[in-house]
């Protein structure tokens, strides 16, 4: 095989995509001709897969052979060090790329640390379905939202003093426990932890005689527009969340988690252990090859509380901390580095017009890149290919990358490993 070549991804038909040609997944499936791929308007397009991922493996598309196969077969087109670093023998590569298309939340979920992703797997190997941490990058490619991380615990302890719903999910104890230790000077960060996760811990585990009455009351006076000042900025997330999964816990979320609303082109990050659930838009995403999900709320699938509530860091802090800023990339002025605190992975954007070219040095890693708007050129020692939108293509190491402009607002994404 050449040095680049096109991968076939898979396409994911989960509940909380959007429908049809709405989807950004769909769309891209249709313009790039994905194999056995049938566009229906009233199937929900959520993911497309590209990666060795063996849930939903791509496939080198002039053979159909795994795309796993083949670089376990040519490890040279992964390095050695690579090889090495992240046990990828196997020919799985250590990061899994993907675009999503969300219409209805996620789940309130975290993602286990890599002892702790090992432990369940072991345990429940059914559930979670590998022994790899999940850490996760996303990149609006329309406006996103999502819910990532604690929120700062003064703003915490300020919807517990106006949110009468949610304080009274709260045992007295807890609540003041909490309160007395988000207002003193000394309390120690281990102090503030612990009392944040005596609160999610009884919020998460209300029994639904109590939440569930609860919820009811809080969305009826949100729509009598009965909120405080304090709630307006949640009362519509709260409606449209409860509108999705009525009579959820999960819905009261929002009070202990940071809101986030992202342009195109803005990123987030989220570490192992760091609550979350994205809420609508259409992304781009980077995680280590893993599949592991612990749930909690917003999901009619299996929650796991006791795991999720004991494998979460309880850093609190503003949203700012999850952002990840791109940066021009060396010398190239068309394209931004997304480089987050992780070794598996790091993610490049291009954007061209027409004619407009751009040079990716060569990178001491292998790389996938998609076309997610427009059309180009990719060049290479060696070779040349056309891509369209939605096409996907490997890139062995160390291969510098011509990419030309066919299309005014060309978008190309490229994950890699170095």
């Amino acid at each position: 095989m050449p040095s680049v070549f096109r991968i076939i991804p898979t396409a994911q038909k989960y509940d909380w995509g959007k429908r049809g040609s709405k989807s950004k997944v769909a769309q891209l499936a249709v313009a790039s001709k994905l194999p056995d791929f049938r566009l229906d308007e009233n199937v929900p397009y959520a993911e497309l897969w590209m990666g060795t991922h063996v849930s939903s493996p791509s496939k080198v598309a002039t053979t159909g052979e795994l795309l796993s196969d083949y670089l376990k077969k040519n490890q040279e087109d992964v390095g050695e060090r690579i090889v090495n670093r992240f046990r990828a023998s196997d020919g799985v590569l250590p990061f899994l790329f993907k675009v999503l298309s969300i219409e209805k939340a996620l789940s309130i979920q975290t993602h286990p640390d890599k002892a702790t992703a090992e432990k369940l797997h072991a345990e429940q190997p059914h559930i979670y379905k590998d022994g790899n941490h999940k850490p996760e990058m996303a990149i609006a490619l329309t406006p996103f939202s999502a819910l990532c991380g604690f929120l700062p615990v003064d703003r915490i302890v300020s919807h517990l003093e106006t949110v009468p719903e949610f304080a009274g999910l709260i045992p007295d104890n807890v609540r003041k426990t909490f309160i007395a230790s988000a207002s003193s000077h000394v309390a120690s960060s281990r102090e503030t932890k612990k009392s944040l996760k005596e609160l999610f811990t009884s919020l998460v585990t209300s029994g639904e005689s109590r939440f569930v009455p609860a919820l009811e009351a809080l969305v009826e006076r949100y729509k009598r527009g009965q909120a405080s000042e304090v709630e307006k900025l949640l009362a519509d997330l709260i409606t449209r969340l409860h509108h999705q999964f009525p009579g959820d816990i999960g819905v009261f979320c929002p009070f202990v988690l940071n809101y986030v609303e992202l342009e195109k082109g803005e990123a987030i990050f989220l570490g192992a252990g760091e609550p979350h659930a994205y809420v609508s838009g259409d992304i781009m995403e980077c995680m280590a090859t893993s599949d592991n999900v612990i749930r909690a709320g917003l999901t009619p699938k299996l929650r796991d509380v006791p795991n999720l509530v004991s494998s979460l860091t309880y850093e609190a802090a503003d949203a700012s901390k999850h952002r990840v800023k791109g940066a021009p990339f060396e010398s190239c002025p068309h394209t931004w580095l997304f480089d987050p605190p992780i070794p598996e992975f790091s993610v490049l954007h291009t954007k061209l017009d027409t004619g407009v070219e751009e040079v990716h040095r060569e990178l001491k890693g292998p790389s996938i890149t998609i076309v997610t708007g427009g059309s180009c050129n990719i060049e290479w020692s060696g070779g040349s290919l056309e891509a369209m939108a939605g096409e996907v293509f490997f890139v062995a190491i160390e291969t510098e990358l011509k990419i030309v402009g066919y299309e005014q607002n060309t978008e190309v994404f490229r994950a890699f490993v170095e």
